[in-house]
């Protein structure tokens, strides 16, 4: 397969693209910042050097021709104030999602976060973080051209992936290692078995692969 990751440097898709290297899939990870690609590389991936906030539709559509599957996994950060949850969490989103449907890339897996909401109206820089993510969530939703898949983790910690999870529409909060994340959205871009379902994640006691094929079904 050929995957294309948007937000190619963040902590998820770092631990993804390594993954899907290992697998022997071809994958390309979207990068803002030059210095950002020796770590892409090292992770088995082609750096791709284009700002979301910037690009028009058509280049990034450019990059996804050909792709098999398109994984949204970028994010403003918890640094950043709220005009970028706009630009980078809902804007980027709709970006990424627009130029899949022009490129014909029909599988498309969201990073979301547990809790968004596009009602949400809070003023605080995470409100506006959980608005952000629940309106590019139901943009996403609404493309009858993608096969999507909304991930919504818990909390996320650095501590070593199990392999064991909890994934269902509702799971209740908790925590959830990155490495855990990673190997989640590595089985769910790998089909659209799971294609219209918006799920939530947490460490749990079902392996990873089990956990996937119990909510598509299989």
């Amino acid at each position: 397969m050929r995957i294309v990751i948007a937000g190619g440097h963040g902590q998820i898709a770092l631990r993804l693209e390594r993954l899907l290297s290992a697998r022997g899939d071809e994958v390309a990870g979207i990068i803002r910042k030059p210095e950002q690609a020796a770590d892409l590389r090292e992770a088995g991936a082609d750096p791709v050097l284009l700002d979301l906030e910037s690009a028009s539709v058509e280049e990034v559509a450019a990059q996804l021709r050909g792709a098999d599957a398109a994984v949204f996994a970028a994010g403003a950060g918890p640094g950043s104030g709220t005009a970028r949850k706009e630009t980078v969490d809902k804007g980027a989103a709709v970006l990424f999602a627009d130029a899949a449907v022009r490129a014909g890339v029909r599988r498309f897996v969201v990073v979301s976060s547990m809790g968004a909401d596009p009602d949400n109206t809070g003023t605080e820089v995470f409100d506006v973080y959980q608005r952000a993510k629940g309106e590019a969530d139901a943009y996403v939703t609404a493309q009858d051209a993608l096969d999507w898949t909304i991930l919504r983790p818990g909390s996320l910690t650095d501590e070593p992936g199990t392999g064991l999870v909890k994934l269902a529409a509702h799971t209740g909060r908790g925590p959830v290692p990155r490495d855990d994340v990673a190997a989640v959205l590595a089985d769910l871009v790998e089909s659209s078995s799971t294609a219209g379902l918006t799920l939530e994640l947490i460490a749990g006691s079902t392996p990873v692969a089990v956990a996937v094929k119990a909510v598509a079904g299989n």
